[in-house]
This record gives structure tokens, C-alpha cells and sequence, in this order.
């Protein structure tokens, strides 16, 4: 089976799962082995947005091939941070005053208020910092596979709404997070 004949997610056995050291895994699959369907970015997004959400597409991808359930969590996570890094890109402002800097907040706690549109994704992921931290260190029973699985699907439908947040033609998405339907 080639990279490009990969099933569903839900078709694939965690064990036929390709992994992540696995040779016939090129750097770029395609987004459909995730269900992704990203509306194209038009010229008039910066590169470094562009870069991002590459690297996330990238990294979403890698969560899936993976085995692990903690693996596949964490990673998964990765994903949606730098889906949240694409929008601070395009969106983020600067400080006023410098001098005057406030503590150093989260993505999640940024990204309402560049993105009002995003508040309730950044709830979501917000609330699986922690999960994905005790799963990075490998802290058994941190994440399930179905927890892996979830996260797996809820940042590829991030992604996918923030494709079309940045899509510079105006098409926002609205209530867009994880509850609506």
C-alpha cells in the first residue's frame, strides 16, 4: 500500500498504522489520509502563515501515522500550536508599550483575542495543555487512543477553519469550534 492509498483513520488498524520512522512515509502526505480538506490560501497570505500551516498540515500528519496513543496526542497538539501560530502571524499586534510588557500568556489565551472567531477552538485546546505536557513526558495513561483519535480529528477541522479565517477573499468562519455542528 502506498502513502497515497492510506484509508480513513477509522479504517486503518493502530497496527497497520504506518509509523513515523517508516521509509515509505514521505515528509508531505496527502491531507485526505486525516480528512482534510483546506480551502487554498490565496496569494495574499504572508509566507511565514503559509510556513506554519504547513508545518502543521505536516505535523497532523505525522500524529496520525503514528502508534503510540501518547505520541499521536502530543503531536496532534503540536499541530493545532502551530495552526495558532499561523493565525498570531497573520493577526498579532504588537505590544503598545514595550517597557511595559505583561506575563507571558499561552497561544491559547492570544489567539480570542485576535481571533474572536477561534475563542471556543482555543478553549478546547487549552484544556488539553496539560494532558498533551503529561503525554510528552510519557506519563502512562496520560492520553488514550481515542483521546489520540479526537484530538487527531479536532485539529484537522481546526485547521481547516483556519484556512478559511485567513482566507483573504473574507470567507470567516463563524462558531466554528469543536461543539458546533
Amino acid at each position: 500500500m502506498t502513502v497515497t492509498e492510506l484509508p480513513q483513520p477509522d479504517q486503518t488498524p493502530a497496527d497497520n498504522r504506518p509509523s513515523s520512522q517508516d521509509p515509505r512515509v514521505p515528509e508531505q502526505i496527502p491531507l485526505n489520509a486525516v480528512d482534510v480538506h483546506p480551502v487554498l490560501l490565496r496569494a495574499g497570505t504572508p509566507p511565514a502563515a503559509r510556513d506554519l500551516l504547513a508545518q502543521a498540515e505536516r505535523t497532523l500528519l505525522a500524529a496520525d501515522a503514528a502508534e503510540d496513543p501518547l505520541e499521536r496526542y502530543a503531536t496532534a497538539h503540536l499541530a493545532a500550536l502551530r495552526t495558532t501560530a499561523a493565525v498570531l502571524a497573520v493577526r498579532g499586534r504588537p505590544e503598545k508599550n514595550p517597557r511595559r510588557r505583561k506575563a507571558i500568556r499561552s497561544a491559547w489565551e492570544v489567539l480570542p483575542e485576535v481571533a474572536p472567531e477561534l475563542a471556543e477552538w482555543a478553549v478546547y485546546f487549552a484544556a488539553g495543555a496539560g494532558k498533551r505536557a503529561a503525554a510528552e513526558a510519557g506519563v502512562r495513561g496520560a492520553a488514550s487512543a481515542r483521546d489520540a483519535d479526537d484530538l487527531i480529528r479536532n485539529a484537522a477541522l481546526f485547521l481547516r477553519s483556519v484556512h478559511r479565517v485567513l482566507d483573504p477573499a473574507g470567507n470567516r468562519v463563524r462558531g466554528s469550534g469543536p461543539s458546533a455542528s
